[in-house]
């Protein structure tokens, strides 16, 4: 397991916060890359934190959950940047290490709590 990564993300949940990511991409509430994550982590004001398992150096991501238990921001991994970079709506090609997702629209709300709830037992 890579520095940045502290749990194991089963596939199905992965799944889920890709879905995540492109219902909030359509309102465009996301900061993209690890500098608009981690500044949108220390204000405090993100809701979601999606980081990609396979950054290279990882060490460009071990800050964010550090951040993210102080200040109480959930936070969840993905397999794939290049994955995380299309539900995002980025063009093709293009790899993002982290998303901060910035605002839980309604219709993503009951797929937010999901997540929420089984990245909460695996962490335990």
């Amino acid at each position: 397991m890579s520095v940045h990564v502290r749990f194991e993300t089963p596939q199905d949940l992965a799944d889920k916060v890709y879905e995540l990511v492109q219902t909030v991409g359509k309102s465009g509430a996301i900061k993209k890359g690890s500098n608009e994550v981690t500044k949108a982590a220390e204000r405090g004001n993100a809701k979601f934190i999606v980081l990609a398992e396979d950054v290279n150096p990882p060490e460009l991501l071990a800050h964010i959950p550090m951040i993210c238990d102080e200040k109480n921001i959930h936070y969840g991994y993905v397999p794939s940047q290049e994955f995380l970079a299309k539900e995002a709506g980025m063009p093709k090609g293009v790899k993002t290490a982290s998303l901060a997702l910035m605002e839980i629209s309604k219709a993503a709300q009951e797929n937010y709590n999901e997540i929420i709830e089984q990245i909460s037992d695996i962490k335990e």
